[in-house]
């Protein structure tokens, strides 16, 4: 599959909805939290969907700052029963699996994902490229210069990745991940497999975050490529408004509305019936005529 089969990125903001096989998520919404996981995730799945998510994104490793990483079987574990209860209960949804491991990926598309979410843009796993030109599915290229020791913590906001040091966020991120693209090409990926996520609160301040998300079209002109943004929740949000992660609704708006506006092709998001919303509103913003005419 192509992003090109199911997705006319002209047309309109999609929308990826979060669903974490974790006991440990950052936002709380982990489905191992409860007795039953597989049962949480149809439950999860089928709200998100039934609110107009284009994309299930399916993950076994939380990515919070100070998590503990899993090992390739243990992740399996989370993922792959989600997956396939997931695919068979809904076979025409498009699901992507939110890994850096070649052995998880490659499970859950035997399992029935259609893409891959790689948060280290193949920086993680030498096999992965591999597997996705054998496999010949889309890719997440995600900008990542987090470092799991360098992690602060505040009372209110929760743990954070503490920014990297920039001369020029925007230019530096994506000529990162022009950097990755070509990689992937030279890897036998073909170019219109590949989306790009600069990875807000990966590595970035808040400023850094913010600059990101309002200079987007720069970005999009530097790596002439489809790009995802998932601010949803992140703690630039937090140390913005000074809230916790679950009070964080109305920033996350904000910030998947300019982010569409500015250009994202894809937001990726935990709130999904709300930020459907919100791009439905800016996809007709940015359609809207000079002088008032068309239809209504």
């Amino acid at each position: 599959m192509r992003w090109t089969d199911r997705f006319d990125w002209q047309s309109r903001t999609f929308v990826m909805g979060i669903l974490n096989a974790t006991p440990d998520s950052f936002s709380g919404d982990g489905v191992l939290s409860g007795e039953d996981a597989v049962a949480s995730a149809l439950s999860l799945a089928r709200a998100q969907l039934e609110a107009g998510a284009d994309i299930l994104d399916i993950g076994g490793e939380s990515t919070r700052p100070g998590a503990l990483p899993l090992d390739a079987p243990a992740e399996c574990a989370r993922v792959v029963p989600v997956v396939e209860a997931v695919r068979a209960a809904f076979p025409d949804a498009i699901l992507s699996v939110d890994t850096y491991r070649a052995a998880v990926a490659a499970a859950a598309l035997d399992a029935g994902a259609n893409i891959v979410n790689d948060v280290w843009a193949l920086r993680g796993d030498p096999d992965m490229a591999g597997l996705l030109v054998t496999r010949e599915v889309p890719v997440i290229l995600m900008h990542n210069r987090s470092r799991p020791d360098d992690v602060s913590r505040a009372a209110r906001i929760g743990a954070e990745y503490r920014g990297a040091n920039y001369r020029h966020v925007v230019d530096e991120v994506a000529h990162a991940l022009l950097a990755r693209i070509d990689a992937a090409v030279a890897a036998g990926i073909a170019r219109d497999r590949i989306v790009v996520d600069p990875g807000i609160g990966f590595g970035k301040t808040v400023t850094q975050n913010l600059a990101l998300i309002n200079h987007l079209p720069r970005l999009k002109e530097i790596v002439d490529c489809p790009v995802l943004v998932g601010p949803s929740r992140k703690s630039f949000i937090g140390r913005i408004l000074d809230v916790e992660v679950e009070d964080r609704l109305e920033g996350t708006a904000a910030a998947v509305a300019a982010s569409a506006m500015r250009g994202a092709d894809i937001v990726r998001v935990h709130d999904v019936k709300e930020m459907v919303r919100v791009v439905r509103v800016i996809d007709r913003l940015k359609a809207a005529p000079a002088d008032g005419g068309g239809p209504a």
